[in-house]
């Protein structure tokens, strides 16, 4: 992960570095070389993915690519307040390790479930999610578009749920293989730990409106984006709205910066006619600027 665009891009290879030397250990041979193991441990996926997510953004900025609006999904958002220098980049770093650990450490492993609703409205599936609570926790976690609804809470009221979605009509209800409930109440003991440290990072104004997780509105002040991520740990991800915010905006042109293209196919699910290209390796950068240029 990141390997190639290192290998190629001087640029790419120093923010490597720079992460390496910001965490005090080689992250850049964990993205490079695994073991997968190590890799997918919530604390060391976080900033290997900010850390891969910078560098493609790096490359594309250093090319003259600059983007009108950011935004990005649950984690990606750290990602994109990089990008727009809202938070730096070793801050982020150590702050997204953090999270992933405040996350895990919310709720017991076991203890907590996630699941996709297909083929339901939103409205359904949070009516689902309150009939199967139960003096338990479960509610809509990832709000993504194009059908998809991902449910957060307790293990035994997010199965009631899945059950009470597919009397509704689900299409299907398709368990996530996930360490910890994310984005749900569950969450609130991180968010609480989390916020200390974000509000006592030095940050600045974004260079370009970073459109929120929690609202879908852009956020411009360096305030508003601190409290925009401390309420995203424990609120749903709106992606939907987030798409149509930017679709609001005049945005037509999406670039997916970073490993995996989930994020196109529902920006072309929710923005009907939106050209998208996604940028992780070298084989996609000429690609990306024939349709920028």
């Amino acid at each position: 992960m990141g390997k190639a665009l290192s290998e190629a891009y001087p640029v790419c290879r120093d923010t490597f570095i720079e992460a390496d030397r910001a965490l005090g250990e080689p992250l850049s041979r964990l993205c490079f070389e695994g073991p997968d193991d190590l890799l997918t441990l919530t604390e060391n996926t976080q900033p290997a993915m900010v850390a891969v997510s910078t560098a493609a953004c790096r490359l594309l900025a250093s090319r003259g690519l600059r983007p009108a609006f950011v935004a990005g999904h649950s984690l990606g958002e750290y990602s994109a307040h990089v990008s727009a220098g809202t938070l730096a980049f070793a801050d982020a770093l150590q702050i997204v390790r953090r999270r992933g650990r405040y996350m895990q450490e919310a709720v017991p492993v076991g203890e907590g479930a996630m699941a996709a609703v297909l083929g339901l409205p939103v409205a359904e599936v949070a009516q689902a999610c309150a009939e199967a609570a139960l003096g338990d926790v479960v509610s809509p976690a990832n709000i993504n578009g194009g059908g998809q609804v991902v449910i957060a809470g307790s293990r035994e009221a997010v199965a009631r749920a899945g059950e009470r979605a597919k009397a509704r009509g689900a299409k299907r209800v398709v368990p996530l293989p996930v360490s910890a409930p994310f984005h749900c109440a569950l969450m609130r003991p991180a968010e609480q730990r989390l916020a200390r440290e974000l509000r006592a990072l030095s940050v600045r104004d974004p260079s370009v409106p970073v459109v929120a997780n929690v609202d879908a509105l852009p956020k411009r002040s360096a305030a508003d984006a601190i409290d925009a991520l401390v309420a995203q740990v424990s609120q749903p991800v709106r992606w939907e709205d987030v798409v149509r915010r930017l679709a609001s905006e005049g945005v037509t042109t999406y670039v997916e910066v970073g490993p995996g293209s989930v994020l196109g196919g529902l920006v072309r699910k929710i923005q009907r006619g939106a050209t998208v290209v996604h940028f992780s390796g070298p084989e996609d950068l000429g690609r990306v600027e024939a349709l920028l240029s």
